[in-house]
């Protein structure tokens, strides 16, 4: 039985008696009808970040006990939660036009015993977990999110609700650095792949130095195992991908460096579809904006 009240347990019950212990193993915070489907929020204790972990994820109409939907994953930026994306976006309507799952976990362990940055640097520590296992002190006990989101997170969803393992990813900065990276390195493991303003190129800009050197510490080979413009040139399995980038981003040229992938990517024949819009910046303005259309690319490749 799910530890919350009973007026929001889950409504599909139809795990057979001998699994429904496996729901104990999270606890709904939040439910809401949404385009016919339903948007929950859950916390659960974490393996991996060894914390108590947030994610939400909205069901479409179409998941029932009957079917299984598939499910696409999204990856949020610096400073975010898994709330911004579930808010801002609008995804969930054209979720429910396709049949499809969204999850969003959160961008980092959190609580009093994870670390932080001292110099309370928003691109560090909480908050901006970069999808990277640890290995440095501190950091290594919690900060193991490539994990949390290539294996936990997905067994847990496909263990207690009704999604199948057939899945994409996407993301938006930091998470769009994410969404890349994990499915160049697990190209078999999803669908498809799309990004918004990508942080593609971690290793050359100051956000993943940083956070690389801190988390990794000072060996180069480490950091290029999460570096999307290294990992674009490697000859692994070709991915459906879409990247679109705003022109006004002000962290274009600094953090972002898509003309850094577009050439890696050239280099080797990778068939990506990269769109530049002028005028649009790094907000959820132009999440808004396009994300009808990266549900459609997902879905066509989903479903």
């Amino acid at each position: 039985m799910l530890s919350c009240p009973a007026k929001n347990l889950l409504q599909w019950r139809f795990r057979s008696l001998n699994k429904i212990h496996t729901m104990s193993t999270l606890t709904l915070l939040s439910n809401q009808k949404l385009f016919d489907g339903q948007h929950h929020q859950y916390q659960h204790a974490s393996n991996t970040t060894h914390c108590t972990m947030t994610f939400s994820v909205y069901l479409p109409p179409q998941a029932d006990e009957n079917n299984k939907v598939p499910a696409l994953y999204f990856l949020s930026g610096l400073t975010c939660t898994d709330e911004n994306f579930s808010v801002k976006s609008g995804a969930q309507r054209w979720a429910a036009k396709h049949g499809i799952a969204l999850i969003m976990p959160d961008t980092s362990p959190r609580g009093d015993e994870v670390p932080d940055d001292l110099e309370d640097d928003y691109a560090f520590g909480q908050g901006a977990g970069f999808y990277v296992n640890a290995t440095q002190k501190p950091w290594n006990k919690h900060f193991n999110m490539y994990d949390y989101v290539v294996s936990e997170l997905p067994g847990l969803i496909e263990q207690n609700l009704p999604i199948s393992d057939v899945k994409s990813i996407f993301g938006h900065s930091m998470g769009g650095h994410g969404a890349l990276m994990i499915a160049l390195r697990n190209s078999s493991a999803y669908k498809s792949v799309s990004a918004f303003s990508p942080i593609v190129n971690p290793v050359e800009t100051p956000w993943g130095q940083k956070a690389f050197y801190n988390y990794l510490g000072d060996h180069l080979p480490t950091w290029l195992q999460y570096d999307a413009c290294h990992l674009v040139t490697q000859g692994n399995n070709q991915l459906p991908m879409l990247i679109d980038q705003g022109l006004d981003d002000q962290f274009l040229e600094t953090e972002l460096l898509t003309d850094n992938f577009i050439e890696a990517a050239d280099s080797v024949g990778y068939q990506a579809t990269i769109n530049k819009h002028e005028g649009y910046n790094h907000s959820y303005f132009f999440i808004t904006s396009f994300i009808e259309s990266h549900l459609a690319f997902h879905a066509k490749h989903l479903c």
